[in-house]
C-alpha cells in the first residue's frame, strides 16, 4: 500500500511543490489548506490524480483523519512580512498550536512529524553564516516576532515530543527560496522586484541594498526536504543555498533579466530587518549528500517566466 502523508499549508508556494513531489514519488497526499496565503490553483493540476485528496481547515484547530498515516508534514504558515504583518494573531497560533495538534495527529498514527522552520529563527544574526548550532538573535517583541518566536515555539514543541513520546521527527531550517507559485504580492524580494520590473515601475529598496540573501530556486529546496524526509536524524538541517546576493544585486538582475526600463528608489529599512542571511550546509551536504544545482540566472528564468504568465492572465481575467 503507498504511504500516505498530510502536508499543512499543501496549496502554499511550497507546499503546493511538496505535495507534487511526494505524488511523484508514490505517496498518498492529504493537502489542508485554510487559504489565507495559499490558493486552490497552486494544486488545480493535482484534483485528477486519484492518490490526492484536499481539505480546507485551518490546522490551529484540530484536525481528525480517518485511516493511516506515515508522515505529517507542517508547512501551514504566513511566510511573508506582508502577511504576518496582516495576520500576526493567526501566525502565532499556527506556529503553536497548529504545531501541537498536528504533533499530536502525528503521535496518534504513530506517523513521523516533519516540521518546516525556517532560516527566521536566527533573527538578525551575529553568526555568519548561520549553522544549526547559532541560538539566533530575535527581538521578541518586535513586529517579526510572531513568525520568528512561533517559528521557534514550534521546534521546542517538536523537540518536547521527540523527548517525551519518543516519536520519529524532523526539523528543516528553509533559508530564502523562490520560484514559480509564488504569490505576485508576496511582499518579499524577489516578487516584488519582478512584480515592479515586469511593470517597469520604480523597483524599491529597503536599505542602502546591501543587505544579503541566499536565495535557492525551490526544486532544490523540495529536493532536500525529501531527502530529510527519509533520513533518521532529528536535530535542525538547514536548506538553502550559500550563495549570497545584496538587494542592490538583486534588483539589477531581474531588472536586467526582464529587459526593464524601471529606475531603481530607495525607501528606510523596515524594524529588526536581517542584514544578512545566509546558511551553513555542511550539515545537510554530510547528512543528506545534498547541495543545491540551480543558478540563480537559471532559476529566475523560470520565475520570471511564471511571473509574465501570471500578470498576463490577471490582465485578461
Amino acid at each position: 500500500m503507498a504511504p500516505r502523508a498530510v502536508v499543512t499549508g499543501g496549496a502554499g508556494f511550497l507546499g503546493s511543490h511538496l505535495c507534487e513531489r511526494l505524488l511523484r514519488d508514490g505517496w498518498h497526499v492529504v493537502c489542508v489548506d485554510n487559504l489565507v496565503s495559499g490558493a486552490i490553483s497552486n494544486v488545480a493540476q493535482l484534483h485528477s490524480n486519484k492518490m490526492f485528496e484536499s481539505i480546507q481547515h485551518n490546522v490551529s484547530s484540530p484536525l481528525y483523519l480517518e485511516g493511516p498515516l506515515d508522515a505529517v508534514l507542517h508547512f501551514a504558515s504566513p511566510a511573508s512580512p506582508v502577511d504576518y504583518g496582516d495576520h500576526p494573531i493567526a501566525t502565532l497560533k499556527v506556529g503553536t498550536l497548529g504545531t501541537h495538534n498536528m504533533l499530536g495527529l502525528a503521535r496518534a498514527k504513530g506517523a513521523t512529524f516533519f516540521l518546516a522552520s525556517t532560516s527566521e529563527v536566527y533573527g538578525d544574526p551575529t553568526v555568519h553564516p548561520q549553522p544549526e548550532t547559532y541560538w539566533g538573535n530575535v527581538n521578541p517583541v518586535g513586529p517579526r516576532a510572531v513568525y520568528d518566536e512561533a517559528k521557534r515555539a514550534a521546534e521546542a514543541f517538536t523537540m518536547a515530543y521527540r523527548r517525551a513520546h519518543g516519536m520519529n521527527t524532523r526539523i528543516v531550517r528553509i533559508f530564502n527560496t523562490y520560484g514559480p507559485r509564488m504569490r505576485i504580492n508576496d511582499g518579499r524580494a524577489v516578487p516584488n522586484f519582478l512584480l515592479q520590473a515586469l511593470q517597469n515601475e520604480p523597483i524599491t529598496i529597503y536599505g542602502d541594498g546591501s543587505q544579503t540573501r541566499s536565495l535557492c530556486y525551490v526544486d532544490d529546496l523540495i529536493e532536500g526536504i525529501v531527502r530529510l524526509l527519509a533520513a533518521d536524524y532529528a536535530e535542525p538541517v538547514n536548506l538553502g543555498t550559500a550563495d549570497e546576493v545584496t538587494m542592490i544585486q538583486l534588483a539589477t538582475r531581474i531588472r536586467d533579466m526582464c529587459g526593464s526600463s524601471s529606475q531603481i528608489v530607495y525607501k528606510p529599512l523596515p524594524e529588526d530587518d536581517p542584514k544578512q542571511r545566509r546558511p551553513d550546509l555542511s550539515r545537510a551536504r554530510q547528512l543528506l549528500d545534498w547541495a543545491p544545482r540551480t543558478t540563480l540566472d537559471a532559476g529566475l528564468v523560470q520565475t520570471i517566466a511564471y511571473f509574465r504568465e501570471r500578470l498576463a492572465r490577471d490582465r485578461h481575467a
